[in-house]
């Protein structure tokens, strides 16, 4: 998978519930009410079917969007504490 490549499943997982996952959660369900609103249907009664669905769907986008962006930052500190470990000249203590 281009998105997530197999390095990642190195990585713990990211909780479930995290900030990703609750905002596109809640975007998905205002999506499926102003659907709901634009279409002349009852804005909170009407596609209960659809509102679970548009939540579900953002709030798994946005868990593998926290998957992906703790893989991208997992790999900026490896490739910044390799560069450290092979330049230790350039990065010297500070004498106190």
């Amino acid at each position: 998978m281009v998105f997530l490549p197999d390095e990642s499943r190195s990585l713990p997982p990211p909780p479930l519930v995290n900030k990703g996952s609750v905002w596109l959660g809640l975007t998905g369900w205002i999506a499926a009410l102003l659907d709901n609103g634009f279409n002349h249907r009852p804005i909170i009664r009407a596609g209960v079917h659809r509102q679970i669905l548009f939540t579900t769907v953002g709030w798994f986008v946005g868990y593998y969007l926290a998957k992906r962006t703790e893989y991208v930052h997992a790999k900026v500190d490896r490739e910044l504490f390799e560069y450290v470990r092979q330049h230790p000249e350039d990065f010297k203590a500070a004498g106190i």
